[in-house]
């Protein structure tokens, strides 16, 4: 089954960070990616830009409304995914215990539905 694990930190954590602090951490996701890589889990994955980059879309009445910034304002903001397959979730679960930003934020792991 394939499991979403999307990444929620403190942005604010990472814009304090001094430059060789962000390298080390980057690092730690590298040598994530790989391990799962070669688990053969990992099915794709990505780092987000800054919320503040983000545009929220709706469409009520048939017009399309955006919004600069997130859908919500919240302590944690979502940094990135992984998309993992694996034969339960307790291997969703050990994967997202491995994620890094684990230590300092959350990791939401949501089952991916299969409509096949």
């Amino acid at each position: 089954m394939r499991y979403l694990l999307m990444i929620y930190t403190n942005e604010e954590l990472e814009n304090g960070m001094s430059e060789e602090e962000k390298q080390a951490m980057y690092g730690e996701y590298f040598g994530f990616t790989e391990a799962i890589q070669k688990q053969g889990i990992h099915r794709a994955g990505e780092a987000l830009q800054p919320v503040a980059t983000a545009t929220t879309v709706s469409v009520r009445g048939g017009k399309v409304i955006t919004t600069d910034g997130p859908y919500a304002e919240t302590k944690e903001q979502l940094g990135g995914f992984y998309l993992v397959e694996t034969d339960s979730i307790d291997g969703a679960i050990a994967a997202a215990a491995k994620i890094p930003g684990a230590k300092h934020g959350f990791i939401e792991v949501r089952p991916i539905i299969d409509f096949d």
